[in-house]
Order: structure tokens, then C-alpha cells, then sequence
């Protein structure tokens, strides 16, 4: 299943199709995405008896069904409460940051604030702004020390997500800030849909790619991870209860612009286009401040 947010209201994407999920279940369900991650097991049921056609003809060619366009996809999920992301989970890129791969996921948080939806104008707040093309996991029931074996089960979805960063900020210091230089306004844009598990043809092994403009930056798949889905969702949640809606951005492959040489930022005109097999992919624009 494949569900997006359109004008603030949840969605369900089907035969090329958007239905209105509060409209179609005739008030069963909450029109706010947060709420629909909250009963999931109880929305997915139900969206599995939906046909596209179906609501089009009942709603008359109107209101719940109508044409799919990617161009009104908001976030897909506005306001987590958590947003976790992983640092150096890809081995090549802890090699591009001349760094040792991580014994352990090395985790900090993204701040709510900075996410964006799929077709995202971002304001460069400086010249050092760089790319990291992520699969980003949401999740559904959540739980508490949930064991590795069980995680996908926990996981609403996934999306595309930028985990844009600002070297500068980042950087700066005797320890990393990380979390205030990955934290700017647009810095996490995310969509274009929230694809259920099922959907895929492997969950543990998808495509991601990384375009700046014409140029192909970045190129991995998921199977790469040091940390791997299941494992990050145990060992974040054995320490952090994880709640519905909260996201995790689970590292990006090497390829990012602070790894070359010479180092290459982003620039106002610029267009990124981060992509994931069998998901989509996301636009984001770069303007000067």
C-alpha cells in the first residue's frame, strides 16, 4: 500500500488513484496522517478492501477519488515526535570521511522542524550545504525493546529522504553538532509516499541514487548497511520507546559532496533528485537566503 498527504489530509495511492482516507472510510478514520499512523493495523485492514475504481464510481468522479499528482504530495508524515538518523552506516562512505566503520550505529536526531515533503524549495542558509540520499523507516506500531527478529513487523513504511546537512555547523567545535547542522529549515525532505513493506521486492535490498541535476552523485543499495533495518530498529528501541510516526534515516551510501575533491556544495539553482527502488523518488530545489 501506498499512502501521501495531500493538503494536510491522509491518502491512499491506488490504480494511479488518491482516495481520501477520512471521506472514503465515511469518518471511520481521522483525515490527519498522525492519527492514521496511530491505528495502522486498523487502517491497512481496511485500505486492503478499497479499490480505486470502486470510490471513483460510488463518489460519482468526485471528492475521494481523483487523479494522482505527485506536485500536491506533502511530507508524508508531518510531525513525528522522534526523528532518529544513523551516521557512517554505509562502509564506503565512513572510507569517503576517512573514518573506521562504526562497532555500533552512531545515532543523533534530526529535529521535527526541519522536515519537508517531496517537491521541496529549501533555503541554503550558507555555501557549505551538502547531500545525503537516505532510506527513511517509519514506524507504525513501535514498542520497547523490540527484538531484531520482530522489527519489520513495528515498521509502518518507508520513504525517500535528504538528510541535507550543513558542513559548517556540523563540524564545528571539539565534538560534532551534528543535530544543528542537519536540523536547518527543509533539511529533511521526505515522500514521495509512505510504501508499506509488502510492496517491495526485497525490503533489505533496494536501489537508492542520488542525482545533482543531470549527474548521478550517488549509487548503493540498502543490503550495504552495516546496521541493517531490523538491527537499528532493536537497538534504538532498547534504549527509546519508539512511538508511531517517528522516522529513522538510516544512513546515506558515499558519494556526498564534503567527501570529494575538490569538496562540491550545493548552490542556489541546483536541483537533487533522491530516488529508491520500488518507492520513488523526491525534488528539491535550492534558492539563496
Amino acid at each position: 500500500m501506498r499512502f501521501a498527504t495531500i493538503e494536510e489530509r491522509l491518502a491512499l495511492v491506488r490504480d494511479g488513484m488518491v482516495i481520501d482516507v477520512a471521506k472514503a472510510s465515511r469518518g471511520r478514520f481521522d483525515p490527519d496522517p498522525m492519527a492514521g499512523l496511530a491505528r495502522w493495523e486498523e487502517l491497512t485492514d481496511w485500505a486492503a478492501t478499497v479499490s480505486a475504481e470502486a470510490e471513483r464510481v460510488e463518489a460519482g468522479e468526485v471528492e475521494h477519488g481523483e487523479p494522482a499528482d505527485p506536485s500536491r504530495f506533502g511530507a508524508p508524515v508531518p510531525r513525528p515526535r522522534q526523528v532518529f538518523a544513523l551516521a557512517l552506516n554505509y562502509p564506503m562512505h565512513a572510507k569517503e570521511a576517512r573514518l573506521e566503520a562504526p562497532s555500533d550505529p552512531l545515532v543523533f536526531t534530526k529535529f521535527p522542524s526541519c522536515l519537508a515533503g517531496p517537491s521541496a524549495t529549501v533555503t541554503l542558509p550558507s555555501d557549505y550545504v551538502d547531500w545525503e540520499v537516505e532510506l527513511v523507516v517509519v514506524i507504525g506500531p513501535g514498542g520497547h525493546r523490540v527484538p531484531a527478529e520482530q522489527a519489520w513487523s513495528r515498521v509502518a513504511g518507508i520513504m525517500v529522504g535528504q538528510d541535507l546537512s550543513e558542513r559548517r555547523v556540523q563540524l564545528t567545535g571539539a565534538r560534532p553538532q551534528f543535530s544543528l547542522g542537519k536540523s536547518f529549515p527543509g533539511f529533511g525532505p521526505t515522500g514521495p509516499v509512505l510504501v508499506t513493506p509488502d510492496e517491495l521486492p526485497d525490503r533489505d535490498d533496494l536501489e537508492l541514487t542520488c542525482r545533482l541535476g543531470d549527474t548521478e552523485v550517488q549509487r548503493a543499495r540498502t543490503s550495504e548497511m552495516i546496521f541493517p533495518v531490523p538491527e537499528l530498529v532493536a537497538r534504538i528501541s532498547a534504549i527509546v520507546p519508539l512511538l508511531p510516526g517517528d522516522l529513522i534515516f538510516t544512513g546515506t551510501p558515499a558519494g556526498v559532496g564534503h567527501g570529494r575533491d575538490p569538496k562540491r556544495y550545493l548552490r542556489p539553482g541546483d536541483v537533487l533528485t533522491g530516488r529508491i527502488e520500488g518507492v520513488g523518488e523526491i525534488r528539491t530545489e535550492f534558492r539563496r537566503l
